[in-house]
């Protein structure tokens, strides 16, 4: 039974292609050798392989077409998401076992704590026995503290941005 057309182009373009098995290249070589049809479709397709590889260059896009897609996506507007594709059941999940995981560590800490120590407590402290120059002479106590200013700055700046801008959205 002789394959049809298409079953004869495909097995000859995979073989020329390089895509066929070893065994299938073999078959299709004796097919080439014997056979009339099949030695004339071979050498029509190996000769569009071999214009095409020559003669056919792949055009670059212009160098304004990433700017041009920007553009048009700008322009239309493409609406962002419906949903959110985070599950806010999961949020509260990982959210509770956080809390119930600091409960646990404070309720143990607590029970570990010795009631029935021998001194009390007075209640008055005197605050003038701490000495805090060691504490913020500290280098990275000074980059903390910088670091945190610098958040707290840009913080602020969002918030007061966001307020701008709805201020400017009503009527």
């Amino acid at each position: 039974m002789l394959p049809s057309e298409q079953e004869m182009e495909t097995r000859l373009w995979e073989y020329i292609d390089g895509m066929a098995l070893p065994e299938e290249a073999a078959v299709i070589e004796k097919l080439i050798a014997s056979q009339r049809e099949w030695s004339v479709k071979y050498n029509a397709l190996l000769s569009i392989h071999t214009d095409l590889s020559k003669h056919l260059e792949l055009e670059a896009p212009s160098l304004r077409f990433t700017k041009n897609v920007m553009e048009e996506v700008a322009r239309l507007h493409i609406a962002p998401a419906a949903s959110s594709y985070i599950n806010k059941k999961i949020i509260f999940g990982i959210g509770a076992f956080f809390i119930t995981l600091i409960s646990g560590f404070v309720i143990y800490a607590i029970a570990q704590v010795n009631w029935s120590s021998g001194t009390t407590v007075t209640g008055e402290f005197d605050w003038t026995k701490i000495d805090f120059t060691g504490l913020f002479n500290n280098q990275f106590v000074n980059i903390f503290m910088m670091l945190n200013t610098v958040l707290g700055l840009m913080l602020l700046d969002r918030y007061l941005h966001f307020r701008q801008k709805k201020w400017k959205k009503q009527p």
